[in-house]
């Protein structure tokens, strides 16, 4: 029987997928590369080529196409550009300055592991945006944490 994701796996692949939202966008400012470098953050994190391949994403900012099924969805979520997505603006070349991670709680069954809280994105302007998150993660059999579910949202506002 696989063993329970631990909490330091956890914390050790939010810190990444913050690091590499922040690098693509850096990439995006220096004119550089973003977007085989948000190809490989994509292949690196999410779950899109790992056994069937299904990664339920539901991203923050979008309203008319909700849900991002495919690697090209996502792309297109974190750095626009795909006329098929006409609604995304490139969510990671805001660019963001920091990402910090505040779960308030972990369900582990063997090896998956769902985590739900906030996180706060933080522009170079010093504005920050407070999000509600899921993210389900899997172990690979190499170990690695994979992101199969990922939903996000700004807060209600009543």
């Amino acid at each position: 029987m696989p063993s329970k994701i631990s909490l330091s796996q956890i914390e050790a692949a939010q810190t990444a997928w913050a690091d590499g939202i922040i690098s693509i966008g850096q990439r995006w400012q220096e004119k550089k590369d973003y977007q085989s470098a948000a190809k490989a953050f994509i292949s690196a994190h999410y779950a899109y080529d790992y056994e069937c391949g299904t990664v339920l994403f539901k991203p923050t900012k979008v309203q008319d196409q909700s849900f991002r099924a495919t690697l090209e969805s996502a792309l297109s979520y974190f750095v626009g550009g795909n006329l098929s997505y006409a609604e995304d603006n490139g969510f990671a070349l805001a660019p963001w300055r920091s990402i910090t991670f505040e779960n308030h709680g972990v369900y582990q069954h063997h090896d998956i592991a769902t985590v739900m809280g906030h996180y706060e994105f933080t522009d170079y302007a010093l504005n920050k945006t407070r999000v509600e998150y899921t993210f389900g993660y899997l172990s690979t059999e190499q170990g690695r944490l994979k992101i199969f579910l990922h939903h996000s949202s700004l807060p209600y506002r009543g």
